[in-house]
């Protein structure tokens, strides 16, 4: 006998690919679905399966493997290591997945002597890649000595002068900010170098370059090294700072003036028929 009308439409209807999947996957499923709503409908179930869940996550994040156990500081010296150690506040040994590198990392670049570094967890050890701060100047203060690097940026603290008498001095507020041209010119002085004892930041905008014999170069603003060099070539030429000249005022362009010391001052008045003694009074 032929099948009724409703047996042949469910049978067309089973050969529908999308009701044979709803059938054999989305009714399974539907049914764990309200089996897991039925358990954690109970607040004291929930609460025991966080806290189970809790502990096997702890378990594993606890394995031998996952523990770091030793910090490895390189490329820095035992001072900056030791200051790197202190910024970490590691307690070891410790989850590596507790550890927030990125954080880390931050917080080690804080260290006044560090100008970057990078971390990794290699074998259960926290590797500290450190590239120190290179001073190349000395900074003088009302605070005391400190060394900075060609940015600007205080590397460490200096007791005594002659700690680093291979590093040039500045001095005066702001001159921090300005150490590239400090250093620019410092090279542009080499030919002067014994005779420089430092540079002075004047005014938060200009240098003046000290030398020995109580001898001031008084550099403008602007262009400093062109006008340090005209002043060199001069000097080269005629031997102008070996002369007794207290100031040497770079500061308008068209127009160099040259201070003299006391005694230079009377000599000069002398070979003009200045009575010296009448000025004097």
């Amino acid at each position: 006998p032929a099948p009724s009308r409703m047996q042949y439409r469910l049978q067309r209807l089973w050969l529908t690919p999308l009701v044979r999947t709803l059938l054999r996957l989305g009714l399974p499923v539907l049914l764990i679905a309200l089996m897991a709503g039925a358990y954690l409908a109970s607040e004291d179930r929930r609460a025991a399966l966080g806290t189970q869940l809790a502990e096997w996550r702890r378990a594993v994040q606890h394995r031998p493997e996952f523990m770091v156990t030793l910090v490895a500081i390189n490329g820095a010296s035992p001072r900056v290591a030791e200051d790197v150690r202190a910024a970490l506040a590691l307690t070891l040994p410790v989850s590596s997945f507790d550890l927030d590198l990125p954080e880390a990392r931050t917080r080690v670049e804080t260290v006044q002597g560090v100008a970057q570094a990078s971390l990794r967890i290699a074998q259960g050890v926290l590797q500290v890649d450190v590239t120190e701060r290179t001073p190349v100047a000395v900074w003088r203060t009302d605070a005391g000595l400190t060394l900075v690097d060609a940015t600007g940026h205080s590397v460490a603290g200096l007791v005594h002068r002659t700690d680093r008498p291979d590093l040039p001095l500045i001095a005066g507020e702001g001159a921090d900010a300005d150490v590239p041209q400090a250093l620019a010119i410092l090279a542009a002085a080499q030919p002067i170098a014994p005779r420089i004892r430092g540079l002075v930041r004047v005014g938060l905008r200009r240098w003046d370059l000290v030398l020995n014999r109580a001898q001031r170069i008084q550099l403008p603003e602007r262009g400093a090294v062109r006008a340090l060099e005209r002043l060199i070539a001069l000097d080269q030429a005629q031997n102008l700072l070996a002369r007794d000249i207290l100031t040497v005022d770079l500061r308008n362009e068209h127009r160099p003036t040259l201070r003299l010391a006391p005694t230079a001052l009377n000599e000069f008045r002398r070979s003009r028929g200045i009575d010296t003694e009448a000025s004097e009074l």
